[in-house]
């Protein structure tokens, strides 16, 4: 045995004390590393949580919780039908004969509002009534503005009040008509068709396409643009058709010649139609395009195109 001190059996334990703290950080270190290899074989997102996490413990991610189920809101059905049907029931009757099968009716549809009792002579009838405009209040109850129109050229409008449920399924007439003043005539916004296209090539394909389209005189298809479907009205309502006049959207619809190959122009063409009981001025609005030197129509658009654009 070499010279040498002796540890005091104070001074063993404490060094075996401190092996044992040695190993036990090497342990963790050792789990930690396979923990982290591990979670970078699963993903990034585990990578992620390991990161967040102690050196030790790796925490599985929180499963999403799943969204609310989407919810639909339900439009409240618009009562304007049966505020119409109403009152044409309501003008139709008399307190005179509340047997009527007018009278039942109204009543029926509105238990609380007396019938009317027309004078025995009027001179004016009945001829058309038609809801105009309908307004959603508070508390399911609409207000309809009905016009009606007497065989005298007449009009008078009437305000309905009608309770209507969400679902569109029960209606009632809460309280008797009004006569009420009639909507005011709108601001015509400024046309979009400026241009004054002279008589040429387009005007002749609109006034062949037309007279095609609205006589029966040749076949609709020879004046599309390839792709377009367009069938004509059948029977033909119309024997001749007339153009009066086309305004543009675009400065080429007035060009002396057609434009190059795919050109697009929006015109309106204000025609004349005649059948067996007369003339009849009547307006279409077209999208034509150009297509080796000739115009086709590639759109009949519905409704004006303030937008400037075909639909």
């Amino acid at each position: 045995m070499f010279p040498g001190k002796q540890a005091s059996p104070d001074e063993a334990a404490a060094a075996m004390a401190a092996g044992a703290r040695l190993e036990t950080m090497r342990r963790r270190v050792r789990l930690s590393r396979l923990a982290v290899w591990t979670v970078i074989a699963a993903g990034p997102i585990a990578l992620g949580v390991a990161i967040t996490s102690t050196s030790t413990t790796v925490e599985a991610a929180t499963p999403a919780q799943p969204t609310d189920a989407v919810r639909t809101t339900q439009v409240a059905a618009d009562p304007a039908g049966y505020a119409q049907l109403f009152v044409y029931a309501w003008l139709r009757s008399s307190a005179d004969d509340a047997t009527s099968a007018q009278a039942r009716l109204a009543q029926s549809m509105a238990p609380e509002v007396e019938l009317p009792a027309p004078a025995s002579d009027a001179q004016s009838a009945l001829q058309s009534v038609t809801a105009v405009r309908s307004a959603q209040r508070q508390g399911g109850v609409w207000s309809v503005t009905v016009a009606t129109q007497y065989t005298d050229g007449a009009v008078r409008y009437y305000a309905v009040p009608v309770a209507a449920d969400r679902a569109g399924a029960s209606f009632a007439v809460t309280g008797a008509p009004g006569v009420v003043a009639g909507p005011a005539r709108a601001e015509v916004p400024t046309s979009p068709y400026g241009v004054s296209v002279p008589e040429g090539d387009l005007s002749s394909a609109i006034a062949e396409f037309l007279g095609a389209y609205l006589t029966g005189a040749g076949e609709v298809d020879r004046y599309l643009a390839p792709g377009v479907s367009l069938s004509a009205v059948s029977p033909a309502p119309y024997k001749a058709v007339t153009v009066q006049r086309v305004a543009a959207v675009e400065e080429a619809a007035a060009a002396e010649q057609v434009p190059a190959d795919g050109t697009k122009v929006r015109v309106l063409a204000q025609v004349e139609a005649q059948d067996a009981s007369g003339r009849w001025p009547l307006g279409y609005e077209l999208a034509l395009t150009a297509r080796s030197g000739r115009w086709e129509v590639s759109a009949l658009v519905s409704g004006t195109a303030l937008d400037g654009g075909a639909r």
